[in-house]
């Protein structure tokens, strides 16, 4: 595992367990700095956000979601390629938070949502924008120095239920002047344990 701590509150590496680093006490966002399949890139190229709907379910890692994009509108090519790539996010958010029942959030994004830097009331969500800009970054100390999450990269902030104040912010990027569209998977544990 290559990893680098940009200090002792944000780490990223270029593999899955860069992740890991999140479980150190004061790290506050840990990064998987990945780009996306090629197979998986090109199918989300190709699609239209407009067909399809939001996904929000509670599951088991390891379960199945095919079936569940296939019904939100995904042709099946890019449901086969999401759901196997989302099924690996959520085993390894299950890995960090040891709970086993996730709670995911497939949304398209239109708006300025989220504009505002926050912290969730969580101990570890999970962050990917599979399409359109990635989620904005900073630190508490530093909110004028915004960091960006890139598309395909994989974050995991430490939420309020784990470090509160929080060191680290976050927010969607304000995308209503630009017209993008956002592809933003959510992954949240269901309860709040301390981390392993």
């Amino acid at each position: 595992m290559t990893l680098a701590m940009l200090d002792d509150v944000v780490a990223f590496g270029y593999d899955r367990a860069s992740l890991d680093a999140i479980a150190r006490p004061a790290a506050a966002l840990a990064i998987w700095w990945r780009s996306l399949p090629d197979a998986l890139r090109t199918a989300l190229a190709a699609l239209d956000l407009a067909t399809v709907d939001d996904v929000s379910l509670d599951l088991d890692a390891g379960a199945p979601l095919d079936a569940t994009l296939r019904a939100a509108g995904y042709p099946d090519a890019v449901a086969a390629l999401l759901a196997a790539d989302i099924g690996l996010l959520v085993r390894r958010h299950a890995a960090l938070t040891g709970e086993d029942r996730l709670r995911i959030r497939l949304d398209v994004v239109e708006t300025d949502a989220c504009r505002r830097f926050h912290a969730d009331f969580v101990t570890l969500r999970l962050l990917c924008s599979y399409v359109g800009p990635g989620t904005q970054w900073c630190r508490a100390r530093a909110p004028d120095a915004i960091c960006e999450v890139p598309t395909g990269a994989v974050g995991v902030f430490k939420g309020r239920m784990l470090l509160d104040p929080p060191s680290v912010l976050h927010r969607s990027p304000p995308i209503v002047a630009t017209g993008d569209r956002r592809l933003l998977l959510v992954i949240d544990p269901l309860r709040g344990p301390d981390l392993p």
